[in-house]
């Protein structure tokens, strides 16, 4: 019996956490704007972006967030984006565009338009979802929330940048 009722708690506790695809459809039909801005270190322009990436040679990490409701997205940023290690790498090898999409932080109108098309463009289903894009615009993977911590992140982040 207390077997079965920690199952029970471990699932609920998933659930809970978890980021629905019917909870993404929900948040990136009714994503408002105001003025906020991204985490720091990351750009969330699209374009500029882009530019950067190709005239550095470097990747494109696209971060599809709901950063203040989903658990999964709240926990990949304090497990891996926010820790040393993972800055570190980033700054050598990476340009990081945070494309948000949450329920109570305000975010400026053309920022959620570009939102709202770059998850239509790419098929964004669920939160969160990290696409890896080369210098070129060109997809090199996708990757979601994954235990390990940054070391975890960055071996499949390399497997992707040598492939």
């Amino acid at each position: 019996m207390q077997r079965f009722r920690l199952l029970f708690l471990a699932a609920l506790a998933a659930v809970t956490v978890s980021c629905s695809k019917e909870e993404t459809a929900t948040v990136l039909e009714n994503t408002t704007a105001a003025p906020q801005s991204a985490k720091p270190g990351w750009l969330t322009s699209y374009e500029k972006a882009q530019r950067e990436a190709e005239a550095q040679n470097k990747l494109l990490l696209m971060d599809f967030t709901g950063s203040d409701w989903c658990g999964w997205c709240i926990m990949l940023d304090k497990e891996v984006f926010s820790k040393q290690e993972f800055k570190d790498y980033a700054s050598k090898n990476l340009v990081l565009l945070e494309v948000d999409f949450p329920k109570a932080k305000q975010m400026p109108a053309e920022t959620v338009e570009q939102n709202r098309h770059l998850a239509m463009q790419y098929q964004i289903q669920a939160f969160p979802t990290i696409v890896v894009l080369d210098g070129s615009g060109k997809v090199v993977g996708a990757l979601g929330y994954m235990r390990g911590g940054p070391g975890a992140f960055i071996a499949e982040l390399e497997k992707l940048r040598k492939s």
